[in-house]
C-alpha cells in the first residue's frame, strides 16, 4: 500500500476541517473493518507535532465503530501526567484508554539485527548485534496500529518519526541504547537533517523484517512555527505504510525546518519552556539543534527555568552526574572501561550529544539545579536571575538582537522547532 494522502507545501495551510477530512480518508482506506485499534502518538514533549489534535480527531471518528487504545511513544521519557494528557489530547478520551509504555519491563524481543549489518552501516565504527524489542501490547490483536507524529530534524535518527516512533518510541532497552550509541559514534552532525543514515536503516530494516504481520500505518506531519504568532502550522500531512510516505515528509521538512544562516554565530541564547524542559535529557535539544551554527569559541546560553534534574530516569540521572558531558573521546573511553555506562549506551550517547567537544561554551541558567550540579557535568553556570537580567526575554525577538550594551546575539525560543546550521555543514539528500 503506497501513500494514501499526501498534502503539503511551504505555503500549504491545513484547517481543522481539512485535517479531519484527511484523517477520515486515511481511516476509510486502511481501517474500514478495524474493530480494535491502537494509536501511537508522541508524548507531551512533542505536542507541537499536532499529534494530540490528530489523535483526538481519529479517536472521535473511530470510537463508535471500534475499541481504540492510545499508547504515547514515551521512549525513555516519564509517563504523561493527567494534566499533560488533557492538555495534549483534550478531555473526551477516557483515561482508561491510555496505555503507559515501560521501556524496561513491558517489552518482547521479536528478532535480532546481526552485528555484521551494523558494522556495514556504521562503516566499521561498531559491530554489536541489536535486539529488536518493542512493547508487548503491539501484539494484543489490533486490527490497525496507527503511528502518528512529526517529521523534522533529529539528533539520533537524522529525521524524526516514521519507524523510529515504533522502534524507539515504544521500544525496549537494547534497541534504544544501541541505536542512540550508533548515531553518536557516527557523529550527529553527519546525521542531522538526513533521511537516509545508519540509524534509519536499522529502524526500517527491523520493522520490515520482524513486523510483517502487524497492521502498522503512519500519519506524518510537517510543522512550521509562524515567526510572528508562534502558531504551529501544519504544512504537510502524509499517510500510508511505505518509505515513500516518510521521504516525502522529510523532503518538505528540510525546506521548512532547517534554517541556514550565512555565517557562524558567536552567541546564541535559547529559552526553554519550563513546562516541557525539566531535565537536560530533553533540554539539551538546545545544544543538538544549534551546534552546527555556533562559531568556534562561541557561546550557547540556555535559560531553563524549569530545569531540576538531568534525567527523569533515576539510573540515567546518576550516570550523567557521574560522568558528565565530557566529549566523544572521553565518553568512549569510559564505555570501554566502565560497566555501568557500557550497559546504558543510550546514556553514553546522550553524554556525547550534549558536549560541545570543547569547540564552544555551553552555559546553563537553571531554575532549580545548583552551580555545583551544573559545573560537575562540565557545563558553565549562570544564575537564572542574572540571565534574565542580561537577556530581557520580554524584549527579545526571534533571530538577531542587539543588546543595550551593543552585543549581538541570536535568540531562539523553541529549539525543538527546527535545526540551525551554516550551509557547508548541512547534508542534502541525493
Amino acid at each position: 500500500m503506497s501513500i494514501l494522502v499526501a498534502k503539503g507545501g511551504t505555503d500549504f495551510y491545513t484547517t481543522d476541517i481539512e485535517l479531519i477530512q484527511y484523517i477520515q480518508k486515511t481511516i476509510d482506506r486502511i481501517g474500514i473493518n478495524a474493530k480494535k485499534i491502537l494509536i501511537i502518538p508522541p508524548d507531551f514533549t512533542r505536542d507541537m507535532s499536532q499529534a494530540g489534535k490528530i489523535t483526538k480527531f481519529a479517536y472521535n471518528l473511530l470510537k463508535d465503530k471500534a475499541h481504540v487504545d492510545i499508547m504515547p511513544a514515551l521512549g525513555t521519557h516519564a509517563p504523561m501526567t493527567e494534566n499533560e494528557i488533557r492538555e495534549m489530547f483534550g478531555d473526551e478520551i477516557p483515561l482508561t484508554h491510555f496505555i503507559v509504555h515501560n521501556w524496561r519491563d513491558d517489552i518482547v524481543k521479536v528478532g535480532t539485527i546481526p552485528g555484521k549489518e551494523i558494522e556495514e552501516w556504521s562503516e566499521g565504527k561498531v559491530n554489536f548485534e541489536i535486539n529488536v524489542e518493542v512493547n508487548k501490547h503491539l501484539f494484543d490483536g489490533y486490527d490497525l496500529i496507527l503511528s502518528v507524529g512529526q517529521v523534522l530534524p533529529h539528533e539520533v535518527a537524522g529525521m524524526a518519526n516514521y519507524t523510529k516512533n515504533i522502534m524507539v518510541g515504544v521500544g525496549g532497552a537494547d534497541i534504544i541504547n544501541k541505536s542512540h550509541f550508533l548515531g553518536a559514534v557516527c557523529n550527529l552532525e553527519n546525521l542531522l537533517g538526513k533521511a537516509d543514515n545508519p540509524v534509519r536503516r536499522l529502524f526500517n530494516t527491523g520493522l520490515k523484517r520482524f513486523f510483517k504481520t502487524l497492521p502498522i500505518n503512519y500519519i506524518l506531519t510537517c510543522i512550521e512555527q509562524d515567526p510572528e504568532t508562534n502558531e504551529n502550522i501544519i504544512r504537510g500531512f502524509f499517510s500510508g505504510n511505505t518509505d515513500e510516505v516518510f521521504y516525502k515528509a522529510a523532503e518538505l521538512s528540510r525546506k521548512i525546518n532547517i534554517r541556514i544562516i550565512e555565517q557562524p554565530i558567536d552567541k546564541i541564547v535559547v529559552y526553554l519552556d519550563p513546562d516541557k524542559f525539566k531535565n537536560t535529557w530533553l533540554a539539551n535539544k538546545a545544544v543538538y539543534r544549534t551546534r552546527m551554527v555556533i562559531a568556534d569559541g562561541g557561546e550557547l546560553v540556555i535559560i531553563a527555568p524549569g530545569l531540576k534534574e538531568f534525567s527523569k530516569d533515576k539510573e540515567i540521572d546518576k550516570l550523567i552526574r557521574k560522568y558528565g558531558y565530557a566529549g566523544t573521546d572521553k565518553i568512549l573511553e569510559y564505555v570501554r572501561k566502565e560497566k555501568d555506562l557500557r550497559q546504558n549506551l543510550c546514556a553514553a550517547a546522550h553524554l556525547i550529544h550534549g558536549s560541545s567537544e570543547g569547540r564552544f561554551k555551553i552555559t546553563y541558567a537553571p531554575g532549580h539545579l545548583t552551580e555545583k550540579d551544573i559545573e560537575n557535568v562540565n557545563f558553565n553556570y549562570c544564575s537564572l536571575k542574572k540571565a534574565e537580567e542580561d537577556y530581557n526575554l520580554d524584549k527579545l525577538h526571534k533571530g538577531w538582537n542587539t543588546l543595550p550594551n551593543g552585543e549581538e546575539i541570536f535568540f531562539i525560543d523553541n529549539p525543538a522547532a527546527g535545526l540551525w546550521t551554516v550551509k557547508e555543514k548541512i547534508y542534502r539528500e541525493k
